[in-house]
């Protein structure tokens, strides 16, 4: 801590240098990475001529120079806007010229000031000063909040030279002996390790009570600081300390382990684990690396913590099924039998599985494949999985990736971490026991990726049959054959499954279930499974197939079963709580009783029909969870020509209007409309359900035909939907989904479905009850689907309808 000297009384001679008696004139010496305050006294190296030259002015004349600090201290001829403008004037107290023609100078800050003018610039910075004197307020007259703001100023101080083992009664008479506010702040910010920026606001504050309140801001950082910093030395030390201490114990326990014989315990393990390693069926590369880890573990400490690490790395190695398999089961009429009695239906599945058996039973060393399941949630992807290795006779593995961002968790963490495991993939094989489980992946379309890496880029070795024989995790960094596994990975939708991932598996679509199908599934598979899980018994509950159906149509509306068997399961608990009752008999529930059970139903079958409105279209859509039956309302009124486009469309589904309207336009004079229809009138196109984002361009022939009852009066038939893509010429051109679309209209009570004619191989598809109930007509051009969907056909003798519409009641449909 800097104080005054004795031989100067600088506080007299700061009082003395008011604006009368300053001088007119100063040399002017810039200093470097410093802030001079009054009361400071520091030496100084002065080794610029003209630095020189203005302290030997300093000398001839009066020994005052005014020392500012320069903005960037990288300058070394500093121009007047590179040095600040408030600085100190200062007395040379002693100088001394150094060998190489240097001067050492000892200074002493006086006052603080401000340059008024620039008087000279050459061969020094010559300048006028005006002082910025402030009042000191008496002892007497402080506030007690001044008080109070001095005395923490002091405690802080207290406590940084403390830290820093400089506190000592001199230093502490110091700070005691400044009583005013404004010389208590110079003082301490004279002696704190402040940034230039920081010291230099703090000298051009005149206010002594502001000062001083942002000395005591950098006051506290500093001692924050101070205090993290003994922390941190403290710790350290400590950390030396045990660290030797843990060295000299465990020598001494090494030597009485030697005494008392526990050596021969450690050999014992290691000679075990060795004995382990020799019988385990291990690839030649994993043994060299096992017998290498084993050696490096022999040589170390027991008690060190690699040691931990290797002799988990070796159990990893000693666990995992290098070379044993289970036997395929491959007889293909049991492995049918097997499929049918868990999953109904689904023929192309077991088909593609039959494949697969046979082909195995020609040839063992094929590799194994990768499928990939598609559908909506709940149509038994998953314990598919399940029915295939049960099928054929191997171990079955699941994990789920939903949510995964790490790439390690396919890849594994390296050893060097603290906690480091291998990756889901080796972990799955180790709990399987076997080389060749079938192994699913569920929800690979929900893989995500952020800085810790792309866990589906990590998949493209998992799941590339040309390379996965010698997949390498990061935790074994081993080759691990995964060309056994029958890997398995299922998705709600492809869209958002990586290409390069997606061209590397054999995609098997799963579409929803008929209402047919469900029946028979809740027959034979959910209702037996649920009178089980809910404590009943086969001959407590009978539900008819009118009962079920009537779940499914007013209870549930979905593509897969889960929501069926959970209202299945409400009637079982129904039940349930009756027999534990101590009620008797055997409860049989009929439609007319479901009422009764589940209460009201939640869906009304009939709600989806049309009524035959003008200027209401249905179409087919389709989404993750299944096909939907969308509604397209186009209502016409008095305007300027605008399309009004509402129901949260997207960009697609918006071209597809305009595309739609053009085509109108084009056949106005064939739909008996005036050429201008447009010009005044406006059109206003809305899709119900509003709040569910809707997009796609197989909207597209929908559009078009709302928009074509609209403006001919004319309705469209109660019992037709349609899909496809329009172009401006008004060809239908092909889309997805012909399957979960067909089934959404069957729900839905429908019996005509218009779908465009190149999707004509996709009807193959569909089961044959669902053909039989529905009727399919192909289109190719928007005029196929004027003439099936309108009963009245929107031709010239129509024409004054375009005429005379204008506002009408408007059938809103909220979609499934």
């Amino acid at each position: 801590m800097a104080a005054p000297t004795d031989n100067i009384n600088t506080s007299e001679l700061a009082e003395q240098l008011d604006e009368e008696n300053l001088p007119e004139t100063l040399p002017l010496l810039p200093v470097r990475d410093v802030v001079v305050f009054p009361y400071m006294i520091l030496p100084l190296f002065v080794a610029r001529e003209s630095s020189v030259l203005a302290v030997e002015a300093a000398q001839n004349r009066d020994q005052l120079v005014f020392l500012t600090t320069q903005i960037d201290p990288n300058v070394d001829s500093p121009d007047p806007d590179e040095l600040y403008e408030v600085g100190s004037v200062g007395m040379i107290m002693r100088q001394l010229k150094l060998p190489d023609g240097r001067l050492k100078v000892l200074v002493q800050g006086i006052t603080r000031a401000a340059i008024s003018d620039w008087k000279k610039k050459k061969p020094f910075f010559e300048v006028s000063v005006d002082p910025l004197n402030e009042e000191e307020p008496e002892q007497e007259d402080l506030s007690p909040n001044l008080e109070a703001l001095m005395r923490s100023v002091r405690e802080a101080s207290e406590k940084i030279l403390a830290l820093r083992g400089l506190l000592s009664s001199d230093v502490m008479a110091i700070l005691n002996s400044v009583e005013g506010p404004g010389r208590l702040a110079d003082l301490v910010a004279s002696n704190l390790r402040l940034k230039t920026e920081e010291a230099q606001s703090i000298l051009e504050e005149t206010d002594s009570k502001t000062r001083l309140e942002l000395v005591y801001s950098q006051l506290n950082k500093e001692l924050e600081v101070s205090t993290l910093q003994a922390e941190i030395q403290s710790e350290a030390q400590e950390e030396m300390s045990k660290s030797q201490r843990e060295y000299y114990l465990r020598e001494q326990m090494r030597v009485i382990n030697r005494q008392l014989g526990d050596a021969e315990e450690r050999g014992q393990e290691i000679a075990t684990l060795r004995e382990a390693l020799e019988k385990k069926a291990l690839p030649k590369e994993v043994r060299k690396e096992a017998l290498k880890q084993l050696g490096r573990m022999e040589r170390m400490q027991p008690e060190a913590a690699e040691a931990g690490i290797v002799r988990t790395y070796l159990d990893w190695i000693l666990d995992l099924p290098w070379s044993k398999s289970t036997r395929d089961s491959l007889d293909i009429k049991k492995a049918k039998k097997v499929m049918d009695e868990d999953h109904y239906d689904l023929a192309k599945i077991k088909q593609r599985i039959l494949e697969y058996l046979a082909v195995r039973k020609l040839n063992p060393k094929m590799k194994g494949p990768i499928l990939c399941f598609v559908g909506p949630p709940g149509v038994g992807k998953t314990s598919l999985g399940r029915s295939i290795a049960k099928a054929v006779g191997r171990k079955f593995v699941r994990v789920s990736l939903g949510g995964v961002r790490d790439e390690a968790e396919i890849r594994g963490h390296r050893r060097t971490y603290i906690g480091a495991l291998p990756g889901r993939i080796i972990q799955g094989l180790k709990s399987a026991g076997s080389n060749n489980p079938v192994f699913m992946i569920d929800e690979v379309d929900k893989v995500g990726s952020d800085f810790r890496g792309d866990p589906s880029s990590a998949l493209l070795e998992v799941l590339d049959p040309e390379q996965n024989d010698a997949f390498s995790d990061h935790y074994l960094n081993l080759p691990f054959d995964l060309s056994k596994v029958m890997f398995i990975t299922t998705a709600n939708m492809e869209d958002t499954i990586p290409d390069a991932l997606f061209d590397r598996m054999e995609v098997i679509e799963l579409s929803g279930y008929t209402d047919e199908d469900k029946v028979t599934i809740a027959k034979r598979h959910l209702l037996p499974r649920q009178i089980k899980e809910n404590g009943l018994k086969p001959s407590d509950i009978t539900v008819s197939d009118s009962a079920i159906f009537e779940v499914i149509r007013g209870y549930t509306r979905e593509a897969g079963l889960r929501s069926l068997e959970r209202e299945l399961g409400s009637l079982c608990r129904k039940v349930a709580r009756k027999v534990a009752e101590g009620k008797k008999g055997h409860f049989r529930i009929v439609k007319s009783s479901v009422v009764k059970y589940l209460g009201v139903a939640k869906f009304i079958p009939e709600d989806d029909k049309a009524e035959g409105e003008v200027g209401v279209a249905t179409g087919l859509a389709w989404t993750a969870f299944g096909g939907e039956v969308l509604r397209i309302e186009v209502s016409p009124l008095e305007g300027k020509g605008n399309l009004t486009l509402t129901g949260q469309l997207g960009e697609v589904m918006r071209e597809s209007a305009q595309a739609a309207l053009t085509y109108i336009r084009s056949r106005a004079d064939q739909l008996g409309l005036d050429p201008d229809f447009y010009e005044n009138m406006d059109l206003h196109l809305h899709v119900p359900s509003g709040a569910i984002p809707k997009d796609g361009p197989s909207a597209g022939v929908t559009i078009c035909t709302a928009m074509v009852s609209a403006l001919t009066g004319v309705a469209m038939k109660e019992d037709v939907a349609m899909t496809g893509e329009i172009t401006l010429t008004g060809k239908v051109l092909p889309i997805g989904g012909i399957k979960e679309k067909s089934l959404a209209a069957l729900r839905c009570g429908l019996t005509t479905v218009l779908v465009p004619s190149k999707n004509q191989k996709d009807l193959s598809e569909i089961p044959a009850n669902v053909k039989r109930k529905l009727t399919f007509h192909q289109i190719s051009h928007m005029d196929d689907v004027l003439d099936l969907a309108f009963a009245d056909q929107p031709r010239k003798s129509k024409k004054k309808a375009a005429k005379k519409s204008g506002t009408r009641k408007s059938g809103s449909r909220k979609k499934s």
